[in-house]
């Protein structure tokens, strides 16, 4: 089964796949420098060289980061099954490679119009859909083809 990956798509599942874990590793970074920046630290060993300073446990900026990251966490990490299982189903190359590219800009733009630069909707909206119906379209032709 592994055998009759497409070379093609497997390259650009890979490609979109480490850019897309960057992309999370970097929202660890960000709610750092939030935590930093607004002095918002939620533990006890975090503000011991700093007395004045007291926990801080709901600040809205960094709460902001925090619940982008967590919404990555929910629609990435089911991405990266549903689009290794979808290449086991030999699919057109150009459409798997559109589908991955799609879904790892969109998930960029979500984390920039809800995490940095805050835009109101439908951006934010606009950006998880895009790859939310990518990942159903995935799954239901998974299914379909396995069943």
């Amino acid at each position: 089964m592994f055998a009759t990956i497409n070379e093609d798509v497997f390259r650009s599942y890979v490609f979109w796949s480490s850019i897309l874990v960057l992309k999370m590793l970097v929202m660890s970074v960000l709610t750092g420098m939030q935590r930093f920046r607004k002095k918002a630290f939620v533990n006890p060993e975090d503000i011991a060289t700093m007395p004045k300073l007291k926990l801080k446990t709901d600040d809205p900026d960094v709460e902001r980061v925090r619940r982008a990251h967590l919404n990555d966490l929910e629609n990435i990490l089911p991405f990266f099954v549903i689009g290794f299982f979808y290449m086991l189903t030999n699919p057109d190359a150009f459409i798997a490679s559109t589908i991955f590219r799609a879904v790892a800009v969109a998930r960029i733009a979500h984390t920039l119009v809800y995490a940095v630069v805050v835009i109101p909707q439908p951006a934010r909206a606009i950006a998880w859909m895009v790859p939310y119906v990518a990942s159903i379209y995935m799954a239901t032709k998974t299914i379909l083809h396995f069943w």
